[in-house]
């Protein structure tokens, strides 16, 4: 792959040779505000990161969590683009790679469901309960198969090219660049019901879209339906991976599930070489919460430099195509360890917190309701022309996006996806409250 394609500031949905010129913004700085500004990214806020409807303020949301990837995604396309110089095309500069970056990095997490990861699972069981395959019957193979497989990364690529501002006409029409290094995953669900793959990021109905990008960017097929990733997608999983780790250690301690001194001694082997000047820096802080804050900036800069240094040196590779894993892997062992020590910290300690599963339990019956309501009145609107009074009220929750009777049923199916994927957790547990039975709102 060439840098001089992969770095393309043309946008999608627009007439081609057209730049995206404006005095003070590159057209990369424009793709990270038009992710700010969009609705979708606002409501991240209410949407789980770790612990749902958290009643901690200090806790991450989707929302903080994204914005902090992205600071950290844009220290490392930048200084992987200061060390690129010589091989950038003309008038992109390092700075740009960094907004690249960020600006995926923004929007990494986007197309999740209310819940998190939880929320994902909660709609392929559904999906795969032998009860609801009615619903799924008169699909293709990869039609039920993308709702089987219900991929928050496939329906985040299909909310930033399709869903948002310019509704199926470009979406929020980014640039070439930021949509590559977007997609994790560059293919479709039969990567995944072939073995290839376990997480797919496109859905049938993007697929199109997913080839012009690839095409357009110079992304190498590696078989049908599937393209090698764009090598700034390295970075964006490393900012997710060190933002996660760590910040899921932070919480942790917020909430009382982890001990500062703990989180200390997991994370001083990457400050090792200078530990004694660090740790009187960090003896100043008058609490745990502000000493973590202290600790977190001096363990971030040191994995920053590491996961830039790595990519430089595997840059053959990573335009080839040919890199396996992920980009931490050939960091420094301190940095993997870390890395891999914190995740597996959160796993045993903060993943399994009672209220934190209990929640999450809850969640599948929030969905399944939600799921069974809007997809039983898309289903009869499609088969029959016309819904029953009922099913008709619950469409008119969709307004715009309602499906209509000449759609297809794959299509009807993916807007109701669309409407539910969008939910908050509030909403969506207040949503399908009502639907089992109207609740006054409370009185104070």
């Amino acid at each position: 792959m060439s840098w001089q394609q992969l770095l393309s500031p043309q946008r999608f949905g627009e007439p081609q040779g057209r730049l995206d010129i404006e005095l003070g913004r590159s057209p990369f700085h424009k793709d990270y505000d038009r992710i700010v500004f969009s609705s979708a990214f606002r409501r991240l806020d209410r949407k789980t990161q770790v612990h749902p409807l958290s009643e901690n303020d200090h806790v991450h949301t989707r929302l903080t969590h994204s914005l902090e990837v992205a600071c950290v995604g844009r220290s490392l396309g930048t200084r992987v683009g200061q060390a690129l110089a010589q091989r950038l095309p003309a008038g992109i500069e390092a700075s740009d790679v960094g907004a690249m970056v960020q600006a995926a990095c923004l929007a990494h997490d986007i197309g999740n469901p209310p819940y998190g990861h939880t929320g994902e699972d909660a709609i392929r069981h559904w999906f795969q309960a032998p009860e609801n395959q009615h619903f799924l019957a008169p699909l293709s193979t990869l039609e039920r198969a993308d709702l089987q497989t219900f991929e928050g990364n496939a329906q985040g690529f299909r909310l930033v090219t399709q869903v948002e501002y310019h509704r199926f006409d470009g979406g929020m029409r980014l640039t070439y660049a930021t949509l590559g290094a977007f997609l994790k995953y560059p293919w479709s669900v039969d990567q995944v019901l072939t073995g290839q793959a376990r997480k797919f990021g496109c859905y049938q109905s993007e697929l199109s879209i997913l080839r012009e990008v690839a095409t357009a960017l110079g992304m190498l097929e590696v078989s049908d339906n599937c393209w090698a990733r764009h090598p700034l997608v390295y970075l964006l999983e490393a900012a997710d991976d060190i933002c996660y780790g760590l910040i899921d250690l932070e919480d942790g301690i917020e909430m009382g599930l982890l001990r500062y001194a703990e989180v200390e001694q997991l994370l001083q082997p990457l400050l090792e070489e200078h530990w004694s000047e660090q740790s009187l820096q960090l003896e100043q802080a008058d609490n745990d919460r502000r000493r973590l804050q202290m600790l977190r900036g001096q363990v971030m800069e040191s994995m920053v430099a590491a996961v830039s240094h790595a990519f430089v040196q595997h840059e053959t590779q990573i335009l080839t195509g040919q890199l396996q894993g992920d980009i931490i892997d050939y960091c420094p062992a301190p940095v993997q360890q870390v890395v891999a020590a914190a995740k597996q910290l959160a796993r045993e300690r903060i993943f399994r917190d009672g209220r934190k599963l209990a929640v999450e339990i809850g969640s599948y019956s929030t969905l399944g309701t939600l799921l069974e309501a809007f997809l039983s009145a898309a289903q009869e609107r499609i088969l029959r022309g016309e819904a029953t009074f009922r099913n008709h009220r619950v469409l008119e929750l969709m307004g715009r996006s309602a499906p209509q009777a000449d759609w297809s049923l794959y299509q009807a199916y993916m807007r109701v996806i669309d409407f539910i994927a969008g939910m908050t957790d509030n909403y969506a547990a207040d949503i399908a409250r009502q639907f089992s039975g109207y609740q006054p709102p409370s009185r104070f």
